[in-house]
């Protein structure tokens, strides 16, 4: 049977990760999925402590709520495909933190939001930055 899940984003910023899975609960959804775009305040749920993830584990068992995905569009920010070598490095940092995170928390999907560039002028070697990369993550 099919699984309808919500985005993090449709629900309010300003509760506690209980407060929004009892609220998808409540609307009748299976599972959330976690938005780690390119704001520094969902950045750095990357490097959640061990007591943020076991809190959140908790939560998810005991309202039967589950992060089943993670739209990871930080990349957005730090692209893969930058022409700027610092942010291709970042950019294979923020995979593979978000890897671990979803390993952590047992996530089984990440939907990469696959942009070789965002804000730079689109050149010829973008995309071959970010197939390279990419191939490496998937691995």
């Amino acid at each position: 049977m099919a699984q309808i899940g919500i985005y993090e984003k449709a629900l309010p910023k300003d509760i506690s990760w209980k407060e929004r899975f009892l609220l998808a609960k409540e609307l009748g959804f299976s599972f959330i999925e976690m938005s780690i775009d390119e704001t520094d305040e969902r950045l750095a749920r990357l490097n959640w402590s061990d007591e943020m993830i076991n809190q959140i584990r908790k939560d998810m068992k005991e309202t039967g709520i589950r992060i089943n995905s993670i739209c990871l569009s930080g990349h957005r920010r730090f692209p893969f495909g930058s022409s700027n070598e610092a942010y291709r490095i970042k950019a294979k940092e923020l995979m593979v933190k978000a890897i671990r995170l979803a390993q952590r928390l047992s996530i089984k999907i990440i939907q990469v939001a696959g942009y070789d560039v965002y804000y730079e002028k689109k050149q010829g070697y973008h995309e071959n930055y970010l197939l390279k990369d990419l191939k490496k993550a998937s691995k």
